[in-house]
């Protein structure tokens, strides 16, 4: 028969990474605002928040019982990232940390606390955070949503008590341990005994009296509670708790950089989608990120060579060991080896055009000078003056011939400059966007599928194809990206300005249109996720991409 064991729940921190920009926030202050958000979630808590309703009762008891405070740590301060998908700024990358505890003064409570339990707080708690990055006000915060928030339970002292935590207890004890040390999953009866096995792995704990277990997602620390009254704020906080969130922040980062650098690599091989001398630069930005991580890895790595605190070394290898960091800079840095060599093709595809174009002005100066035209011409010239002999004959050949040659270079000046100034706007993107009112004063938005500004609403319309001029190019996308058939009313302007799109110059312009056909067929297509009627009064609260809240502001819509 198998022994019961019970872990006796003490409290717990969460933590989320999170890039931020402060010049626009303060982070203390941010951590104010998400504390008070989430206290006020938590109080008006109802049946629709929660997803496991066999755990309802526990859980509206638990936010009514909850203490919890929430504050910024900063990790790597001057840290110039930009977003490649909403080309957001941003020079600090950090982490959020909560302090939670449920029922502080009620031991009793405190006992009917498990795994299960625990998780669910975090899960609702997730999804608030997502909407409040995506107010327009906190542009400039960039929270880690993908991931779940990262749970770290403690424990302080267990029925039966006394327990030594030799193997062999591990062993006895591995299905009630195992829920604990992988906070975020089930406590199916019918799991295998290798997936029990798998999670009591790497107890870090060099005591008979402790339990120290740190996952991907969540950590687990068990202190008998003499340990625990003496040891955890002055020596687990430091050497165990705070370098897990610290490694997990530095693996947000490098994700990021990694995915900035597919975006990037997209983008190098999107024809007709290239700025190389904007893509070049962000790429040398993000070599700079790389370097600023390397060099506080090589503070970790050095912590490993001299610091003689063995239990805090196999916390840091641990670390590195699940969150794979070794790999993925590996990976990062190939993937600059390849987006460079697809930059040096594209570099020297861009001069081979360049020269053609260069050359037709050459040729036509070989044309003129080479070919002897001028010469010929010259000495047509002379005969038909030889006619009359004297100096006037010869200065009024001298002028001819003068008005000739800068005639032929003004012409191959010009031609030089509509080179260059082809050239240069062949660089130069054009779109359409359409703003749609349906009868009730509402706006058509898209949600957007792809970067940049994925899942950023944003105007409908898109890129004008070759032989198509702009209306029949935005009759075709707003039907093909919401379903709707429009009339054009007018043209409302031109939005030109640099840096206006992460993409390159792309310049846009925008109609005001009428749907002709039954509104209630929008749906999202082609690079929408979905096409929605948006409240004029709810427009201020979207994030908008590109520069369409501009735009709205500019057709008073907004």
């Amino acid at each position: 028969m198998e022994e019961n064991l019970q872990f006796i729940y003490s409290k717990e921190f969460w933590y989320v990474s999170a890039f931020i920009n402060t010049s626009k926030h303060k982070g203390m202050q941010k951590s104010k605002e998400i504390e008070d958000l989430v206290k006020q979630k938590l109080a008006n808590l109802t049946d629709d928040d929660i997803y496991r309703k066999e755990l309802k009762e526990s859980l509206l008891d638990m936010a009514k019982n909850i203490e919890l405070s929430c504050t910024w740590v900063p990790y790597l301060e001057g840290f110039p990232y930009i977003d490649e998908n909403s080309d957001i700024k941003f020079d600090t990358v950090g982490y959020f940390q909560f302090d939670v505890e449920y029922y502080k003064n009620n031991p009793a409570m405190k006992e009917k606390l498990t795994p299960m339990l625990i998780q669910q707080v975090p899960f609702i708690i997730l999804e608030i955070l997502k909407d409040f990055e995506k107010r327009e006000e906190n542009r400039g915060l960039n929270l880690d949503t993908e991931s779940p928030i990262y749970i770290f339970a403690t424990s302080d002292s267990t029925r039966p008590k006394e327990i030594e935590w030799t193997q062999l207890n591990i062993e006895k004890y591995k299905k009630v341990i195992a829920y604990w040390t992988v906070i975020y999953s089930g406590q199916w009866k019918d799991y295998s005994e290798k997936l029990y096995d798998k999670r009591i792995e790497n107890n870090l704990s060099n005591r008979l009296s402790e339990l120290h277990f740190i996952r991907r997602n969540s950590g687990f620390v068990y202190m008998a509670q003499d340990n625990y009254n003496r040891f955890f704020e002055s020596y687990m906080l430091q050497y165990v708790l705070d370098p897990t969130p610290k490694m997990r922040t530095v693996l947000f980062a490098l994700r990021s950089i990694n995915e900035s650098l597919d975006l990037l690599f997209l983008k190098a091989q999107s024809h007709g989608l290239v700025n190389l001398e904007m893509i070049e630069e962000k790429i040398k930005n993000l070599r700079l990120l790389r370097g600023l991580i390397q060099t506080k890895l090589s503070i970790i790595y050095n912590e490993l060579d001299y610091n003689k605190r063995q239990h805090y070394t196999s916390v840091l290898k641990h670390l590195l060991k699940i969150y794979e960091i070794d790999h993925i800079v590996k990976r990062v840095n190939e993937k600059f080896v390849i987006i460079y060599d697809s930059m040096r093709e594209l570099y020297a595809k861009k001069t081979e055009e360049n020269q053609r174009r260069t050359e037709r002005g050459v040729n036509l100066l070989n044309l003129l000078f080479g070919a002897g035209v001028l010469a010929d011409l010259g000495a047509v010239l002379m005969l038909w003056l030889n006619i009359g002999e004297g100096e006037t004959n010869t200065m009024i050949l001298n002028a001819i011939i003068s008005l000739i040659i800068i005639g032929i270079l003004v012409i191959t000046i010009v031609y030089y400059i509509y080179v260059k100034a082809s050239m240069k706007t062949s660089d130069i993107l054009r779109t359409v966007d359409a703003i749609i009112e349906d009868s009730q004063g509402n706006i058509v938005l898209i949600k957007r599928k792809n970067p940049p500004y994925r899942n950023f609403y944003a105007l409908p319309g898109g890129f004008i194809e070759e032989d198509e001029n702009p209306k029949e190019a935005l009759v075709r996308e707003v039907k093909e990206e919401t379903g709707l058939d429009v009339i054009i009313l007018k043209k409302l302007g031109e939005y030109k300005e640099k840096g206006r799109d992460p993409r390159g110059d792309i310049h846009t312009t925008v109609y005001r249109c009428r749907i002709t056909g039954d509104s209630t067929v929008i749906r999202g297509g082609t690079d929408a996720i979905s096409a929605e009627f948006i409240a004029k009064s709810e427009l201020k609260h979207k994030s908008l991409a590109f520069d369409h809240k501009k735009i709205l502001k500019d057709a008073k819509l907004l």
